[in-house]
């Protein structure tokens, strides 16, 4: 922890939730896809989704977890990891009705705006830090 204090803590709890919500939703959907593109094969698919949802719930976890370490209280960076892991599974699940509508491109899709989220709640929350200055980039 650092003695700094956070510039807005409410932005960064936010977008660290947001992104593991976003990240862990994107693992979700990318087993939904593996497994509507192998349909012939039953016998592995329950073991994709699986993997898909520990991955999502750990992604999600970890991600709003790891985002959100500069809060001083650690009580609020378990609730938003868990929240993040929460979010991830409902999101990845969202899945299902797109692929019985549009079908894998529409999953694709919902992967892409999956990362999108991701990468603009962990913008978000790097500015709620307050600590512009100290990240990689132009000078």
């Amino acid at each position: 922890m650092s003695n700094e204090s956070v510039k807005d803590p409410l932005a960064l709890g936010l977008g660290s939730l947001a992104s593991g919500v976003g990240f862990g939703g994107a693992c979700m959907t990318v087993s939904q896809i593996v497994v509507a593109l192998n349909q012939d094969r039953y016998d592995v698919n329950g073991y994709i989704l699986a993997a898909g949802l520990f991955t999502s719930l750990g992604v999600g976890g970890m991600c709003g977890w790891y985002r959100s370490y500069q809060l001083e209280n650690i009580w609020q960076q378990g609730v938003i990891a868990v929240l993040a892991a929460v979010g991830a599974i409902l999101i990845g699940f969202l899945a299902a009705p797109i692929d019985k509508f549009f079908g894998v491109v529409g999953m694709s899709v919902w992967f892409l705006g999956n990362l999108v989220l991701g990468i603009l709640a962990t913008r978000w929350a790097i500015q709620g830090r307050g600590d512009e200055g100290s990240g990689t980039g132009t000078a």
